[in-house]
């Protein structure tokens, strides 16, 4: 999940892969203002980490629903990936 509030818009964009289907992380939902409150809403909710990068989400919301990063943007999905597996292991105590 990635999240900005650039110029008082909140954006937010959610990301899904599913290891035995997918070559490369999707876009899931996106959305500005009242959906982007719900989309965050629904991650803290269901315990999906939520990170702030105002220039990723805004690459993120040019993809439409359903269709993979580009490959263009590994890298900087990777980052956050590993902030979520890094927010994941301090949850079970096996903090980094």
């Amino acid at each position: 999940m990635a999240l900005s509030k650039r110029k008082n818009r909140q954006l937010a964009v959610a990301l899904g892969f599913d290891l035995e289907r997918d070559s490369s992380p999707k876009v899931v939902a996106k959305g500005e203002g009242k959906v982007a409150e719900k989309i965050i809403e629904l991650a803290k909710q269901n315990g999906v980490p939520v990170r702030t990068d105002e220039d990723l989400v805004q690459s993120l919301a040019q993809i439409d629903l359903g269709h993979a990063i580009p490959p263009k943007l590994y890298a900087a999905v990777s980052e956050v990936l590993a902030y979520v597996y890094r927010m994941g292991q301090r949850k079970k105590g096996r903090g980094w």
